[in-house]
């Protein structure tokens, strides 16, 4: 009798241990604790497939996001999770909207390869969100919440994700394009893999961007209204650049393959600029055209609140080792996340090189994105120590 409950134990101690979140969710505690705009959302999540003929408009895109980034750590669990109207409407007036954002990822359906319950091969059709309250009584201003609970199967695949990409929120919610979206996701997670590419046929491209099978079937239309937008969107808001090499058979393009390169200080610095400005003008920008806007004008968004948690130091860039001293923890923590194993103080000096006189001016936020853009540069023209 004894030895069945010690074989129950066991059992039930390798179930408890099963249950645990990898590492898309460690990484995504660790980053909502820090505080900031930059969140972990699972790679599981990313590359899954949309049923065919169905996509996320760009507005569902976003608020999924911002679940998931809201959720942090905790969106594998079976539990309820909550936000503010405020923080999804981003200077939009009504409510309207994001009762039809959460309406979409209630039936919107995705699908994933499963066994069947003989063992065969089978696709497991699903949703992300179980269930949802919205408030309706109106309080005032932004005073509302939304609650939701993530469906079993998404959860799953939350927390058995192993990969990650790391998003800027500012960024998710600046882009005007749900193509661009979804390739600014797909480029942050392979970014910091051997091969930063991703390459697939004309189906494949068209399952992971959610592009219709009747919509731009001509490949010129498809480079010119999806592909080259996309990429003027992403070299402008994201914290690396994307390019793409056609193959084709004949005169046809039958594959696409992209590559994600990380920008430079420099280029960093003018994206953390860019994502700090009014959207208005930001086309224009983008174009190298000019723009007036008036204040006066429009719907202006309200300035973004300070976030709770550790703020970016307001010193400048260390002059000597980054290996000791609590003034150099901020950047000795991102040269070994992000520097591919390469020694800080190696990183360091290649970057005071780089940045000459500029290093002096820069500070805050501006400094700590330059730092990160710069490390895994490094990573990317030097690959790995071996």
């Amino acid at each position: 009798m004894e030895s069945e409950v010690g074989q129950i134990a066991e059992a039930v101690e390798e179930d408890l241990e099963e249950v645990t979140p990898g590492r898309a969710m460690r990484v995504a505690a660790a980053l909502k604790a820090k505080g900031g705009d930059e969140f972990a959302k699972p790679g599981s999540i990313i590359e899954i497939k949309f049923v065919k003929g169905e996509s996320l408009s760009l507005t569902a895109s976003r608020l999924l996001a911002l679940m998931i980034l809201t959720a942090g750590g905790d969106a594998w669990e079976d539990r309820p999770h909550r936000i503010r109207k405020a923080d999804i409407r981003r200077g939009h007036k009504g409510n309207e909207r994001i009762t039809d954002m959460l309406q979409e990822l209630h039936r919107t359906l995705f699908a994933v390869d499963d066994k069947s319950w003989r063992g065969k091969k089978a696709t497991l059709l699903f949703s992300l969100i179980s269930r949802s309250r919205e408030e309706t009584e109106e309080e005032g201003g932004e005073a509302g919440w939304i609650e939701w609970e993530f469906t079993p199967d998404a959860r799953k695949l939350i927390q058995a994700s192993e990969t990650y990409a790391v998003l800027n929120r500012q960024a998710v919610l600046g882009f005007r394009s749900n193509y661009a979206l979804k390739l600014y996701e797909l480029g942050a997670l392979r970014l910091h893999r051997r091969q930063a590419t991703w390459r697939g046929d004309m189906q494949a491209l068209r399952a992971a961007l959610g592009i219709p099978p009747d919509v731009y079937t001509d490949f010129a239309q498809l480079r010119r209204k999806v592909l080259e937008k996309a990429k003027s969107e992403i070299d402008q808001l994201a914290h690396f650049r994307v390019e793409w090499r056609e193959i084709r058979q004949g005169r046809t393009v039958t594959e696409l393959e992209f590559r994600f390169e990380p920008k430079g200080a420099p280029e960093v610095i003018e994206t953390v600029d860019e994502l700090d400005r009014h959207s208005a003008g930001r086309q224009a920008r983008r174009e190298g055209t000019v723009e007036n806007v008036s204040v006066g004008q429009g719907a202006i968004p309200a300035p973004r609140k300070a976030v709770a948690g550790r703020k970016p130091p307001e010193a400048g860039f260390p002059r000597g080792s980054l290996r000791y001293g609590d003034d150099e923890a901020e950047f000795r923590s991102i040269g070994r996340q992000y520097g591919g194993g390469w020694d800080v103080d190696m990183i360091a000096d290649g970057f005071r090189g780089h940045m000459g006189e500029r290093l002096e001016k820069l500070r805050g936020a501006k400094l700590i994105a330059a730092w990160k853009g710069f490390c895994e540069g490094w990573v990317n023209r030097r690959g790995r120590p071996q």
